[in-house]
């Protein structure tokens, strides 16, 4: 396991964002397993709301990852 922190620093940023990405899809398709505490359901719903009031405060995943990868 140690090794692999290091393989994912030699990564260029796409590939460590394609990553991610294939890493949260998995964990999604599994999320009736995650716990989640009183907490976290607080704050997910208070984000909800916010979003929910406030729209064009957030942008969309696609828009966040081409911005990410502009900067390379």
């Amino acid at each position: 396991m140690s090794q692999i922190p290091s393989k994912i620093a030699n990564l260029g940023v796409a590939e460590r964002l394609d990553l991610v990405q294939a890493i949260w899809e998995s964990i999604e398709a599994n999320q009736e397993s995650l716990p989640v505490s009183e907490a976290e359901r607080q704050e997910l719903a208070r984000r909800l709301t916010d979003f929910q009031f406030n729209p064009g405060t957030s942008s969309p995943w696609a828009d966040v990852k081409a911005r990410l990868l502009d900067r390379e």
